[in-house]
């Protein structure tokens, strides 16, 4: 059984995962509208991905006996000034979103919630990945500002994400 504190803060994290999704899905149509199909195709699976996030806490949720409590999700920006500002913009979101893993985790140790630590260790990985995909396509379109060629190419290879 989750302890009270340790539901209410995985029924905040399911919202704050659901608001990543609808966060990268209005960064996928600011990459359509600016014709940018690959760009949009990466958001797109990263959306998937925030969504599979927040029900993996779902179901741990049911799996604990435990009841979940849906709260609304703040609308997310839309005007962005170029895939540049995006990345800059994904890599804080993620590293706010590892500071709410860190502290999920905080909990179960306080909580000897053995259970959540692991589960969690799983969250704590991912966020590693998450940051270090971020780091490095800010870092490619560092390379390529300002070179539209070099910025065509990069957004064929983002579309290729999850089309393996």
């Amino acid at each position: 059984m989750l302890s009270k504190a340790m539901l209410e803060a995985i029924n905040e994290q399911i919202k704050n995962e659901l608001y990543s999704s609808y966060l990268y899905l209005s960064m996928a149509a600011y990459f359509e509208s600016q014709t940018l199909p690959g760009f949009a195709q990466w958001m797109r699976v990263q959306d998937g991905e925030e969504r599979a996030h927040a029900m993996k806490f779902f179901d741990y949720v049911y799996d604990r006996g435990g009841s979940v409590t849906l709260q609304a999700i703040d609308q997310p920006p839309s005007k962005f000034e170029g895939p540049l500002d995006v990345f800059e913009k994904t890599l804080a979101h993620e590293k706010k979103v590892t500071a709410m893993i860190h502290h999920l985790y905080e909990l179960a140790l306080k909580d000897k919630d053995y259970a959540s630590q692991v589960m969690l260790q799983w969250f704590i990985n991912e966020q590693v990945e998450e940051e270090k995909n971020d780091t490095q396509i800010i870092e490619k379109l560092k390379m390529v500002e300002d070179k539209c060629h070099g910025g065509l190419m990069l957004d064929h290879e983002m579309g290729k994400r999850g089309k393996d």
